[in-house]
């Protein structure tokens, strides 16, 4: 696997797009996650839980490292200063959820394409 694949791959899921053609979305909406790609036909989660670990690194461990720097904290602050970037903080981790669920799922692809299996239904490769 070339790091240009995974490059590629990881951009097009940060984007919430199909990381095998970029061209497909990967949520209806603002995060209602779809089944397939309806440009290429990529199944983006082949068994119920396959992106569980993806997501787990992607979306959870980020959450787990500010609740850690909230409760170490950065010293003595002002109420309403911990409040303030307590707000900020959940309010970044909800804008980009979709985006690093995006990314999960690319990661899951590119274990997919790493490590094939003949009864995944992943497309053949774009030749452009």
């Amino acid at each position: 696997m070339t790091r240009a694949l995974v490059r590629t791959a990881l951009g097009r899921g940060l984007r919430r797009r199909c990381p095998h053609c970029g061209e497909g979305p990967l949520f209806e909406g603002w995060s209602h996650h779809i089944d397939r790609c309806p440009v290429c036909g990529l199944v983006y989660e082949r068994n119920p839980g396959d992106t569980w670990a993806f997501t787990i690194i992607g979306d959870r461990l980020p959450i787990a490292a500010i609740i850690a720097l909230i409760y170490f904290g950065w010293g003595r602050m002002p109420i309403a200063l911990g409040l303030l970037i307590v707000t900020a903080l959940g309010a970044l981790l909800v804008w980009t959820a979709p985006n690093r669920w995006g990314v999960g799922i690319a990661l899951h692809y590119l274990s997919r394409v790493m490590w094939p299996d003949p009864e995944d239904p992943v497309p053949p490769a774009h030749r452009s």
